[in-house]
This record gives C-alpha cells, sequence and structure tokens, in this order.
C-alpha cells in the first residue's frame, strides 16, 4: 500500500512536471483541511505524510505558555509536564487525531484540496518555465478549437493561440505543425497560460535567425521589422562589417534563403531593406519599391515627414489600401505624409496666391457695423477671406460677438461671394452712402434740437430790444420839454 502510493505520487509528479515534495505537500495541506472541517475546531492541526506506512497522521499542536490565552492552541506548564516531562515553556505537545471517522464528504474535500494544489503548482511551474521565454520560437501542434481560437501542444503544456494573433490569409487543421513564437505568459488565465502568436513581426525574426548564419552569429542585425500578417512584411537590416552585404546575406543565392521564409509564411511579400541611421534616407529606403525624389522633415518634435514621389509613383508609394506607407511609418516611427509633384506644385502655387493677391477689407461686407468690424479687428482679423475661413465657434470667442451678430456676419460674408467684388463695392458704397445718411440725419437732428434750444434766448433778446425802443421816444420826448422850458 505505501509503496503503491508513492508510486502514484511519483508518477502525477511526473505527468505534471512538478516535484514530488509537492505533492506530498499537497496531500498534507489537504489532510489540515479535511480534518478540521470534520472536527469543526480550531485547533492548530498539522498533517505529516509517513512514506513507510503511507499513511497520512494528523495532529494537533499546543505551545507550552505561562498564562493560557487561547485553550484550543495554548496549554499551561502544569498540564504539559503530564503528557510529557521535558516540556518547557515554548514546547510545542502533539496530540493524534484519529482519521478513520471520516465520511464520504470529508475525503471529496481532501481530493478536492489536493487537485488544486496540484494545479497550483502545475501552473507556476510552467510560468517559471516559458515567461523566461517570450519571443521564442516554437513548433507545435493543433489540437482542438475553442470557438475562433485555438489550442496547441507545446509538449508540456497546452497553449492558446487568438485570432487576433493568426495570419488573415492562413487556415489551420487539426493536427497541423506550426512554427509560432511566445507571446506573452498570463499567470492569471483560466486556461492554457502559455499566448502564441503565428502574426507578430518578431515571427519573422526568429525564422530568418534560423535561416540566414550571418544573423544568428550577430554579423548581420535586424533593426526593426513591421508587418501586416498574411500580407506583408518590411524588415530594416544591417552590418556589423563593411565586408557582408546585409541584403544579400538574408536573400542568398537566388533568393533561396528568403523564398524559405516566404514559404513557411504561406506566401507573404517580404521586403528587405539597409538600415540608416539618417531619418531622411532611411524613410526613402523603407518606401521601396517606390522611388522617392525628397524627403523634408515638416516636425522633428512629433516626427512628421513630408514625401514627395512621381506623378507615376504615387500609387506604388502608398501601397493597396495604404498598406506601403503604413508598415514604412511603422518601420521609421515617424508620420509619413505622401504627396506627388503635381500636388506639391499647386500647394505652393496656392500658398503664392495666397501670399501676393490682395485683401479685402472688412469695411466691404455690407450690413456689419463700424464698431463689430472694430471688434473683429481688435481680433487680429483684417480681411474678409480670413474672416469667411473662421468657425462660428471661433467667432463667438471674440469679446462682444454673439450668435445673432455670427449670423449676420456669414451673411454678409455670402452676400459677399455671391454677388463678387463689383456687387460688394457697390454694396459697400451703399452702406457708406447708408452711413452719411445717417450721419446727416443725425446733424439735422441736433440742429433741430439747437433751434429748439434757442427760441428762449430769442425771445430774451427781443424783449430787451423792445424796451430800448420804448424807452428811446421817452427820453426824446423828455428833451423836447426841456428845450421848450429854456425859450421860454
Amino acid at each position: 500500500m505505501a509503496n503503491l502510493l508513492y508510486q502514484q505520487i511519483e508518477m502525477l509528479s511526473r505527468e505534471k512536471h512538478i516535484e514530488p515534495e509537492v505533492v506530498i505537500s499537497a496531500i498534507e495541506d489537504a489532510m489540515v483541511v479535511a480534518a478540521r472541517k470534520h472536527y469543526k475546531s480550531e485547533e492548530d492541526l498539522r498533517a505529516k505524510f509517513n512514506p513507510e506506512t503511507g499513511q497520512v497522521d494528523v495532529y494537533s499542536v499546543q505551545t507550552v505558555v505561562e498564562e493560557v490565552a487561547d485553550p484550543k492552541k495554548e496549554i499551561s506548564l502544569a498540564e504539559a509536564k503530564k503528557k510529557n516531562p521535558a516540556a518547557e515553556i515554548g514546547t510545542e505537545i502533539i496530540a493524534a487525531k484519529s482519521t478513520e471517522a471520516f465520511g464520504r464528504i470529508t475525503a471529496q474535500t481532501f481530493k478536492q484540496v489536493i487537485l488544486q494544489k496540484v494545479r497550483e503548482a502545475e501552473r507556476d511551474t510552467i510560468y517559471n518555465e516559458y515567461h523566461t521565454r517570450v519571443g521564442e520560437l516554437v513548433t507545435v501542434i493543433v489540437k482542438r478549437a475553442e470557438g475562433p481560437d485555438l489550442i496547441v501542444d507545446m509538449g508540456r503544456t497546452e497553449a492558446r493561440l487568438p485570432k487576433r494573433e493568426q495570419s488573415k490569409l492562413e487556415t489551420y487543421n487539426i493536427g497541423e505543425r506550426l512554427r509560432v513564437v511566445i507571446k506573452m505568459v498570463d499567470r492569471a488565465a483560466k486556461g492554457p497560460q502559455v499566448i502564441v502568436s503565428r502574426a507578430d513581426a518578431s515571427l519573422v525574426q526568429r525564422l530568418f535567425e534560423m535561416e540566414v548564419p550571418e544573423i544568428y552569429d550577430g554579423t548581420v542585425q535586424i533593426r526593426f521589422a513591421a508587418r501586416e500578417a498574411g500580407e506583408r512584411t518590411k524588415v530594416a537590416v544591417m552590418s556589423r562589417d563593411k565586408d557582408v552585404d546585409p541584403v544579400g546575406a538574408c536573400v542568398g543565392m537566388k533568393g533561396m534563403r528568403v523564398q524559405s521564409i516566404i514559404r513557411e509564411l504561406r506566401g507573404e511579400k517580404i521586403d528587405i531593406i539597409p538600415y540608416s541611421e539618417e531619418t531622411v534616407a532611411f524613410a526613402q529606403k523603407a518606401l521601396s519599391p517606390a522611388k522617392v525624389t525628397r524627403v523634408q522633415i515638416t516636425d522633428p518634435e512629433t516626427k512628421k515627414l513630408e514625401v514627395i514621389v512621381e506623378d507615376s509613383q504615387l500609387s506604388l508609394a502608398i501601397g493597396k489600401k495604404g498598406q506601403n506607407v503604413r508598415l514604412a511609418s511603422k518601420l521609421i516611427g515617424w508620420d509619413i505624409d505622401i504627396k506627388s509633384e503635381e500636388e506639391k506644385r499647386q500647394e505652393i502655387e496656392e500658398q503664392m496666391t495666397a501670399l501676393t493677391a490682395p485683401a479685402t477689407p472688412l469695411t466691404s461686407l455690407a450690413g456689419v457695423g463700424a464698431k463689430t468690424i472694430e471688434k473683429i479687428e481688435a481680433a487680429g482679423i483684417n480681411s474678409v477671406e480670413k474672416l469667411a475661413g473662421m468657425t462660428p465657434e471661433q467667432l463667438m470667442e471674440i469679446p462682444g460677438i454673439g450668435e445673432k451678430m455670427v449670423d449676420k456676419i456669414y451673411q454678409a460674408v455670402n452676400r459677399f461671394y455671391e454677388g463678387g467684388t463689383e456687387a460688394a463695392a457697390s454694396a459697400g458704397a451703399a452702406a457708406s452712402g447708408e452711413a452719411a445718411a445717417e450721419e446727416g440725419a443725425s446733424a439735422a437732428e441736433a440742429a433741430a434740437q439747437a433751434v429748439e434750444e434757442a427760441p428762449p434766448a430769442a425771445e430774451t433778446a427781443a424783449e430787451s430790444a423792445v424796451e430800448a425802443v420804448e424807452s428811446a421816444p421817452a427820453s426824446e420826448e423828455g428833451d423836447a420839454a426841456k428845450a421848450e422850458e429854456a425859450k421860454s
């Protein structure tokens, strides 16, 4: 019985690739859990596997203390002396527990705990073995399908090949052998922990290392790789030896080396380009097979490039559904904006026209008052063309401009462009006339007001004049009387 049990432990450890001590520890822990559930006790229980008898003995342990605080886990020195005369403070007193009364439910608990412990130990072993092998090329066998994912056999364990890590143009059959790279190891996964990939760019790099001895020994290095699985891959290579051509080493005689990799990837196209430290030169080579006229760095901080190609090379540079420029952008790590010679010429002409064309003043807009124009000009907008290029939100950010005013401005701009320059000029003249009329009306009103305010003063002056006239004859009559008196 003992030999049979230990043989079963060794078989299980070999099958799960775990040490026998791990299985024995799992059995002991399972027995402790089962005994605690059976006795419904909070005692400190321990289990010990005996390889000779094949029995798992359960013990309760009590620690000798001076003052007992927890009778279930502690015992006084006097009581301990009765059981073990050599007991001292700190000594552990062990008492055997019977396991014969364990029933079916306890045995089921024992079984579940063992399975759980063994499963955890197996997962730890798998993680410790494979988490250091991420990026390694391995051969697997397709075992079964679980929905869109595939479960593959790696020999010691199973791995998952998710749908997102499968090549778009490939189909897989049960029992088929595949070369994959280990993408990651998920310790918390419920199913297989190891995730493998057929779509990762590192698969192409590992295949080149297998096929090209110069890459394996480090003479030729793969600096960068960009891939769209099943369609095209771009690989940038460089040589550490000036006498070794990196591209020729990867292609091989009559293309034998690269053709072997293409067959493994089931017809996927591979572009091998020489790496360059200069961004401009690297971008020109990355866009092959298209011929690039020139490359200009437009924004070094955000890593943006402008690439100019001949009109006949534009579609080739962009590629099918933008594939070529997309892969080139991934390869060099810069955003690429491709333009043809004609597009660039038109862009330059438009810029020159914008620089040389006279700007139309805002006063040409009919229906927009002078105060509104002042507010707009204060915001740095000095022409109708610049005003027409603004959004309503931008206009409303100008102090003093509301929604209704924005509508009036847009209507005036639309009238300006619909009527043309002459209509705009006539509208401007009409607006000027209206403004002059308004000014005239304002002056007339001011004059009328002045006239209304003038009569009181005029009346006062008239009264003074009448009084002067009336007083003048009286004085003359007085003088005449005095003259007559003198004569007499």
